[in-house]
């Protein structure tokens, strides 16, 4: 997988946000992650299920099926193995006004797609439904389509398992090291 029509400005925003977002507790995914303990409590923390901060759970569940038809699971770990949804409603939940409204109407609109289509709600619609109105919403709302993969491609890349997906030095050197504590990633998350 690569990183697709991002220049280094973008690239340099979506670090910054997300090494500002691993300041608060919960959010270990990511590569900046505050504190990094391989204690078996936090191991068996990180695998309760997440409970949406901003969004509601319908759209939390809809989040992550187009974060993960967006980057899906193959030969790698995909949107949903990164945790990209939790990383979308947790910069929602604290002040990314961007994300916020535009994503709320994308997501309504999305569903007032999918009802007209095939007569229910996205979430509720076959994988091949699925991806039939994700197309029709890459080509009709593009707005939409381009915030949600912007936020999926800022999620993914930065987490444990983007990262490793990158093969970003910064791995290598920090977690076969006793490198500086702010900068360890924890096993479980690559």
């Amino acid at each position: 997988m690569t990183i697709q029509g991002l220049d280094r400005r973008s690239v340099l925003e979506m670090l910054a946000k997300a090494a500002s977002a691993s300041q608060f507790p919960g959010f270990s995914r990511w590569a900046y992650g505050a504190e990094h303990k391989h204690e078996e409590s936090s191991l068996s923390a990180s695998r309760q299920p997440y409970t949406p901060l901003y969004f509601s759970r319908h759209q939390y569940k809809t989040i992550e099926i187009l974060t993960d038809l967006i980057i899906p699971a193959g030969e790698t770990p995909g949107a949903k193995d990164a945790g990209v949804s939790e990383f979308i409603d947790f910069m929602a939940a604290h002040g990314e006004n961007e994300l916020r409204q535009p994503m709320l109407k994308g997501l309504g609109w999305l569903d007032t797609i999918s009802k007209k289509t095939y007569g229910s709600v996205f979430a509720r619609l076959s994988g091949q439904q699925q991806a039939a109105v994700f197309k029709i919403v890459a080509y009709s709302n593009q707005a939409f389509f381009k915030l949600i993969r912007r936020y999926t491609t800022m999620g993914y890349y930065t987490s444990g398992i983007g990262l490793k997906e990158l093969n970003f030095p910064g791995l290598r050197l920090y977690t076969h090291t006793n490198g500086p504590k702010h900068l360890q990633l924890h096993s479980a998350s690559i």
